[in-house]
């Protein structure tokens, strides 16, 4: 059998073998080399200044390896970053297909069978490495021994074996041992997660924690140093007069053990007085300027502070609900522009590979959702108005329903829920509806045919139509019952009403208050006219003992009675 090639946009370059293999893969000869420099080190404003400047000028590697230092090095800021990235890997994953068709319908199970993997939810957090440096690039690797075609893997690469193109500064490029090159189609899910518009080197959130961090650090060194001077109170020796260079000695040794040691042996005629200074409110200083700049990072990261900096007695309540409505927010943001990544480039290849794209029109693909259902309350307010909406003859899609639900489609033969009001036998699947084999409940009530809207021919029309010769139908579907209310109501109800309801309307329509229109009551009533409706009743009484007698003739025949 022969192999297939595969092509790119173009319909001219070969990819399977690109496809199947790494080609961003660490390389000495390449120079994506994993060791990296060190821009942290003696980090001033005017160097940190210059980072930024270089970055945007399109020298992003001091600036790429200066946010992998922060988050080695600032321990709150990885907290915080590790926390929104893993919230939003670890949200519920959903498939929509395009539509109930059974191609659109196989086009979402086989994307609900990929997304089905044990890795998934490590490299999703991979490919959100993007909130922290702007943009992240994660590589596919295909594995097209054997149908379908999938992903075997998703490698996160790092973001210093890229850089964007010089006239856009947004088309990345990828860096090799010449100039370079663009990317190849199918073979990178290329993230941007940007904190504000603008250049994806500039979106992420490195650069104004960057800030935070050189100002904590700072103040973190003199923290520790202040610490190191008063730390321990500072000592004092004394000697008498005429003391000799050698007690001199013994004591010097005496004051520089306790600092070590704790520990000291001098003579009697000599003393050591321990001072203490008042450092309590000057630590205070760098104590609060560090939890000023955690909150900051805080509120950048998370968009708020309740739930990694409160204070105690400061949670309950509004603002606790607050913090975590604003926390909510980024997370669904986060979560649609992921959503929005996997559908582009890794959901669109998967379908045009296995299904190949239409000669014609435009394709449909299915769609992957990421987050939760936030109020249980709304999702079920949606939910019941639905159901009134299909009561009422509306038409809805299962897919839309069953998608929302994260229900996957029915196996054929499987035994189906039926709604409580159902208690008689199923009705057998339409192919268009559900599986071959599968049992199903009956339409809703509201999906069938209405007494008035079938031909009526049975006992009860011949009689209330005059026509007592027409044969009764016995095999009619209908209930007689329905039948006859059908009847009564149908047709001339009106012109029936018309004599009892008319005087009153006119006592009513000429009365101009409450107590003429009270007056004009007994009048009318001599007024009302019930002749036709008494007639028309007659009748369908007649009609309704007439068929009841003729039924029950017609079974006690065909019983050979």
């Amino acid at each position: 059998m022969t192999t297939p090639v595969i092509y790119g946009p173009d319909g001219v370059t070969p990819l399977r073998r690109m496809l199947t293999s790494e080609i961003a893969a660490p390389s000495m000869m390449t120079g994506r080399q994993i060791s990296t420099g060190n821009p942290s080190a003696g980090l001033t404003p005017e160097k940190l200044a210059a980072i930024l400047r270089g970055a945007e000028d399109g020298n992003i590697i001091d600036y790429l390896e200066l946010a992998e230092a922060i988050e080695e090095k600032y321990l709150h800021y990885i907290g915080v970053l590790g926390t929104r990235k893993r919230q939003v890997s670890q949200l519920p994953i959903t498939v929509v297909a395009a539509s109930d068709d059974a191609l659109d319908q196989a086009k979402a199970d086989l994307i609900r069978e990929w997304l089905a993997r044990d890795t998934l939810e490590a490299e999703l957090f991979d490919i959100l490495d993007a909130i922290g440096k702007g943009y992240s690039l994660t590589e596919l690797v295909w594995d097209l021994k054997a149908a379908p075609w999938l992903p075997e893997k998703m490698i996160w690469r790092d973001p210093r074996w890229f850089e964007f193109d010089r006239l856009d500064g947004s088309t990345p490029l990828l860096r090799g041992s010449g100039q370079p090159q663009p990317l190849p189609p199918y073979k990178f899910a290329f993230h941007v997660h940007g904190s504000k518009s603008g250049l994806p080197i500039r979106g992420g959130l490195a650069r104004p924690v960057a800030w935070a961090w050189l100002f904590q650090s700072f103040s973190m060194k003199d923290w520790v140093s202040f610490a190191h001077v008063y730390g321990f109170p500072v000592r004092v020796g004394k000697y008498n007069p005429g003391a000799s260079e050698e007690d001199i000695r013994t004591l010097l040794r005496a004051v520089a053990n306790v600092s070590a040691d704790a520990a000291a042996v001098i003579p009697s005629t000599m003393t050591m007085d321990f001072i203490s200074a008042e450092s309590g409110s000057t630590a205070q200083v760098f104590e609060r300027l560090c939890e000023y700049l955690d909150k900051q990072v805080s509120k950048a990261v998370l968009g708020q502070t309740g739930t990694t900096d409160g204070e105690s007695g400061k949670l309950g309540g509004g603002a606790g609900k607050e913090h975590s409505e604003v926390r909510g927010d980024i997370e669904r943001a986060d979560a649609k522009l992921l959503a929005t990544t996997i559908n582009r480039d890794v959901v669109c290849p998967i379908i045009d590979f296995n299904f190949g794209r239409p000669a014609t029109g435009k394709p449909r693909y299915p769609r992957v959702k990421i987050g939760r259902e936030d109020d249980q309350e709304e999702f079920s307010v949606w939910l019941d108005g639905v159901e009134r909406f299909v009561d009422r003859g509306g038409r809805v899609e299962q897919s839309v329903v069953r998608d929302r639900l994260g229900l996957p489609d029915p196996e054929a033969g499987a035994v189906l829920l039926a709604p409580k009001r159902e208690n008689g036998p199923q009705s057998a699947a339409s192919p268009q509806s559900a599986p071959t084999g599968a049992k199903i409940a009956p339409p809703p009530f509201s999906d069938r045919p209405k007494p008035s809207q079938t031909a009526l021919a049975g006992p009860v029309a011949a009689a209330i139509d005059g026509n007592s010769g027409a044969e009764p139908d016995h095999a009619h579907s209908s209930d007689d019952i329905d039948e006859l209310v059908a009847l009564l109501v149908d047709e001339g109800w009106e012109a029936q009403m018309e004599p009892m309801i008319g005087p009153l309307r006119e006592a009513l329509t000429a009365s101009s208050t409450y107590e003429e229109a009270l007056a004009a009551l007994v009048p009318t009533l001599a007024k009302m006219d019930s002749t036709a409706l008494a007639e028309r009743l007659e009748k369908a009484a007649f009609a309704v003992r007439a068929a009841g007698l003729t039924g029950a003739d017609r079974a006690l025949a065909e019983n050979g009675e």
